[in-house]
């Protein structure tokens, strides 16, 4: 079955139930986001929309 795809979750899912990120997990995101923003405000737009703040301290 190489062709089964695994379910997408409904949007009610999604907007019912916050998963906690790691902080580990939320670090290396932060730096992508970092790396392809256009300046500091599109990074700290582009961390909230996907719900990881700020930089964390390291």
């Amino acid at each position: 079955m190489a062709d089964a795809k695994p379910a997408k979750p409904s949007t009610a899912d999604l907007d019912e139930e916050e998963v906690e990120v790691p902080s580990e997990t939320a670090l290396a995101a932060q730096k992508v986001v970092a790396a392809y923003a256009e300046d500091a405000d599109e990074c700290v737009v582009l961390l909230d929309m996907l719900g990881i703040g700020r930089p964390l301290k390291v």
